[in-house]
């Protein structure tokens, strides 16, 4: 991996592409997404503060782990400008997350323990699917995917 040396405070983006292992692409879908600000020089090329190193891994990790990047971009909002975030900030925002994150364990776990009923199934309708249907009303009466009439509330009245 590229060391940048000391003195060097701002980094293009290809440097930045090359320490983070982020693509030159997604770094500019960050930045276009609020999630890593950039300022431009006198010739418009990007250069991004040393701190966006860590703001790039905070992103990527929250992103293997599902968290949507309106919500990253949220977290990231309530770090300082123009430091680098602490171990501290960083908790902070994560332990947030927590609740999140176990309830999407839980639904994991429900995937996997029923997966093999929905896929037997097909229809996705099974009286015990708590996967894709988990109220399904109809499926306490019938079986299989139905198109169900649709019932127009202003017509129902006019005597049609």
């Amino acid at each position: 991996m590229p060391q940048i040396p000391e003195k060097i405070h701002e980094l293009t983006v290809g440097q930045l592409s090359a320490r983070s292992g982020a693509a030159v692409s997604a770094l500019h879908f960050y930045e276009a997404k609020g999630l890593i600000s950039s300022r431009r020089t006198t010739g418009n090329q990007r250069r991004y503060g040393r701190d966006t190193l860590r703001r790039v891994a905070f992103v990527r990790a929250a992103q293997r782990v599902g968290i949507p990047l309106a919500t990253i971009r949220q977290a990231l909002a309530q770090l300082p400008e123009e430091r680098t975030p602490t171990n501290e900030d960083w908790a902070r925002l994560s332990a947030a997350w927590r609740t999140e994150l176990d309830e999407r364990i839980k639904q994991l776990g429900r995937l996997r323990d029923h997966l093999t009923d929905c896929i037997g199934c097909g229809c996705l309708s099974l009286e015990t699917c708590v996967l894709s249907n988990p109220d399904d009303a109809f499926g306490e009466r019938m079986a299989g995917s139905r198109l169900l009439p649709v019932r127009n509330p202003a017509a129902a009245g006019d005597g049609a």
